[in-house]
């Protein structure tokens, strides 16, 4: 009574493409038929670029640069910095209220402001 049943449930085999047993179905020999090779790619990324230095484009550029480059190394970056600073909008208050007193639109006084950092690049006083 030993009769034997196929993978399609019928006796006397209608044949099928089931090759070997369940067990060694996934791992064994058709295991490597189903897993094609994968080439393996090595990205290489690109190198890290140091964030650029904030450098003066005028240093040692016009009249007062050298000046200006000696201060800042007498009394310091932060300093130097705080007193440009102050400069700075001391001279737009002065051109603000030349301005008003001309009659100018807020146009022409930013025009002239613009017009005075240009002059203090030329000098050398933003060395």
């Amino acid at each position: 009574m030993a009769s034997s049943i196929s993978a399609t449930g019928f006796k006397g085999g209608f044949g099928t493409a089931f090759m070997g047993s369940w067990g060694t179905s996934i791992v064994g020999e058709d295991y490597a038929m189903l897993v094609k090779p994968v080439t393996s790619h090595v990205r290489v990324a690109k190198p890290v670029k140091s964030p650029p230095m904030m450098k003066n484009v005028n240093e040692g550029k016009g009249l007062f640069a050298p000046v200006v480059v000696i201060t800042r190394q007498i009394i310091g970056k932060k300093r130097f910095n705080q007193l440009r600073g102050k400069a700075i909008a001391l001279h737009s208050q002065v051109i603000t209220e030349f301005c008003k007193s001309i009659g100018a639109d807020a146009k022409q006084r930013q025009g002239l402001i613009r017009l005075a950092k240009k002059n203090g690049e030329r000098l050398g006083f933003l060395a």
